[in-house]
């Protein structure tokens, strides 16, 4: 673990609130202004040092490509306080790698990684009075993005991009925290093809999906399943999470697709199911397989782990929680992480990187 030399200093916060005056029991998983972000600026072939600021908007020409081409990529993270005080956040190395791939994949200029964590570490730092204290649930979510600026009519790849780093203490993603939600099978609409951009973090993914999460929330489910987009018959992901599935002889199973983006809270929980004893395994999972599976998740940053109650398929309903509570093997899975997080549990595999020290 590590930190940089030289912080920002918190003197210059323009307003006076501090921890005690938030509420961090109330917040929900949405934006809460900070007191600075941070910004690089990629222009003629070189980034330069960033800039933190106060400014909550951007000035964007009106034919920058990240508007009209989709050149649009972003990830998600979170810092935490752990048992000691220290702010620390969850695998950040696996996030600046994921950008990497995601800017490659439609042509924008990639942060270097060691940008990426330096990005992260100068705006938490920052924000520290921001950052919820640990025990009570929340912390503060980190949203890095890269911008196409430069302005085209003809479709092609901008000159000059932007990183941006932000942050919003948050609560959990679904209202009902670490409860069952129920999901419904989505067949009208795909979130991504074969062969397209589903496998990288792309707004235009979560457009695509919108749709089906509205309509799913407006029929009282907390999201929607969705299928690949060319058989239709195989599970994908949910709207905001990887999905994952545990079988009555103990496996834990996520699905194995081009179209799904490489979940580092899935990758992690993968990890932890070894240790369990889950045979964990990635391979295509058929709808119908849904009525035999015993517990059922979807998992990411936003939601880390959220126990799947029901989901309904056509005019079938597997039910996994009679009892409207979590189910045994997610419990475990999710408290394991959590620990690991929070510093309750020795940090084994150095998923925790330090930000800044108990103060």
């Amino acid at each position: 673990m590590s930190t940089l030399a030289t912080r920002p200093s918190l003197a210059s916060a323009n307003t006076p609130v501090t921890k005690a005056d938030l509420d961090w029991q109330s917040l929900s998983f949405g934006y809460t202004k900070t007191d600075y972000n941070v910004r690089y600026t990629f222009r003629e072939g070189q980034w330069d040092r960033g800039v933190l600021t106060s400014d909550e908007y951007l000035p964007l020409h009106m034919a920058c490509t990240c508007l009209h081409y989709g050149q649009e990529c972003f990830e998600g993270l979170k810092a935490f306080e752990n048992r000691r005080g220290e702010v620390v956040a969850f695998r950040p190395f696996e996030n600046a790698r994921r950008m990497v791939v995601s800017c490659r994949k439609i042509l924008m200029q990639p942060p270097p990684e060691e940008m990426f964590i330096e990005a992260m570490e100068r705006v938490v730092t920052a924000n520290l009075r921001f950052v919820p204290p640990y025990g009570t649930g929340a912390s503060l979510y980190i949203r890095p993005f890269v911008i196409g600026l430069g302005p085209q009519v003809g479709v092609k790849p901008a000159a000059d991009y932007m990183f941006i780093t932000f942050v919003s203490p948050v609560g959990p993603y679904f209202k009902t925290g670490f409860a069952p939600i129920d999901l419904i099978v989505e067949e009208a609409v795909d979130r991504a093809a074969p062969l397209g951009v589903g496998d990288v973090k792309v707004g235009g993914n979560y457009a695509a999906g919108m749709r089906a999460s509205v309509n799913a929330k407006k029929k009282g489910f907390a999201d929607a399943l969705f299928l690949d987009a060319k058989h239709k018959r195989y599970v994908d992901e949910s709207g905001p999470a990887n999905f994952f599935a545990i079988t009555r002889d103990g496996q834990y199973v996520t699905p194995a697709s081009d179209s799904i983006l490489p979940s580092i809270t899935n990758k992690s929980i993968i990890t932890l199911a070894e240790e369990m004893g889950l045979r964990p395994t990635r391979r295509p999972v058929d709808v119908e397989e849904l009525a035999d599976m015993t517990e059922a998740g979807c998992c990411g940053t936003a939601a880390i782990i959220s126990p799947v109650g029901s989901i309904t398929y056509r005019d079938r309903k597997f039910v996994y929680s009679k009892d409207g509570r979590p189910g045994p093997i997610c419990t475990e899975l999710y408290q394991r992480l959590r620990a690991i997080q929070l510093g309750d549990a020795p940090d084994k595999y150095g998923w925790m990187y330090l930000i800044h020290p108990k103060a």
